[in-house]
């Protein structure tokens, strides 16, 4: 077990903003979460090295946050350093005419307008996905038939050893929410999109109807965690869920959405153990009644 004084003591001379015992519930879309030992908030690369440093000389977990928007989090403590990319993590360029880079802590929805303002499109499936680049590059995350994959050329990390990577697309083992960071502890720092010019007003219609479309079908005035369930194949999870009678089916505070089946919300001060029930609950429904076995896509983050 680590020093927790030592530990304390370390984050604290590298001059990061560093909350003790934060409650993860301020830094999830779920607003679910117990506390975290440390969550530290790393401005520069130099700063998130030092912090990599200090976790393995103390022989303690780190974890990435980004915005919080896929991650449904324990509800007991967190032994851990929680670590949160800042103002470096979120700038954005333009690298060529038709390529830019920003950092993984910009939020995909600041990309969007940004490529918009610069007139490439490419990335209007993206517009009003609530998470950031890095969490995007991570999951290959995708909406209306667009995904991560189909506009990452390149993406940085740095591994646990503290080491600036690089990684072509190539080699980023994308697939259906999946990709090579997807089993490893490298933080993905930032990542290269090549994208295709159009006139400014079309790819704002396009992010529009994109954007209108979310706010007509999803639940985005509750918490929750997007999508709980892959889409299995040759069919949708929400359809099958409401066939089998479980739209607005509730433990705790936990419920299926009466709008949108596929998706679980924070209704009344939901726990994690909630959600948890809620989910078992529906897979071996859905079983039972389809035999497909459902495959959640929110990660479970039990430290």
């Amino acid at each position: 077990m680590y020093s927790f004084d030592n530990t304390k003591n370390r984050l604290s001379s590298i001059g990061c903003e560093l909350l003790i015992n934060e409650p993860m519930s301020r830094h999830t879309t779920f607003k679910i979460g117990g506390n975290a030992d440390f969550f530290i908030k790393a401005d520069t690369a130099e700063q998130l090295k030092k912090i990599l440093n200090v976790c393995k000389d103390e022989n303690i977990e780190y974890f990435t946050v980004g915005r919080g928007s896929n991650l449904l989090v324990t509800d007991n403590d967190i032994h851990a350093v929680i670590i949160e990319l800042g103002e470096d993590f979120k700038k954005v360029k333009l690298l060529s005419d038709n390529t830019v880079y920003c950092g993984a802590a910009l939020s995909l929805s600041a990309l969007c307008v940004f490529a918009r303002d610069n007139g490439l499109s490419g990335l209007e499936f993206a517009y009003g996905i609530p998470g950031s680049v890095g969490g995007a590059v991570f999951m290959n995350a995708g909406a209306y038939g667009g995904e991560m994959k189909d506009v990452v050329i390149k993406s940085t990390h740095i591994t646990p050893d503290g080491e600036d990577k690089s990684t072509d697309a190539s080699k980023l083992d994308f697939g259906y929410r999946h990709s090579y960071y997807s089993d490893k502890k490298d933080i993905i720092t930032g990542a290269s999109f090549k994208l295709n010019k159009d006139e400014k007003d079309n790819i704002t219609a396009r992010m529009d109807d994109f954007m209108n479309r979310r706010k007509s079908k999803q639940p985005l005035e509750y918490p929750s965690a997007g999508s709980v369930f892959k889409r299995p194949e040759g069919n949708f999870a929400g359809a099958l869920i409401e066939k089998c009678g479980l739209k607005g089916a509730s433990v705790g505070g936990a419920q299926v959405s009466e709008k949108h089946a596929g998706f679980i919300i924070n209704r009344n001060n939901a726990t994690c153990e909630d959600v948890c029930t809620l989910i078992d609950k529906i897979k071996s429904t859905v079983f039972k009644e389809t035999g497909i076995m459902l495959e959640q896509e929110i990660k479970v983050f039990d430290a």
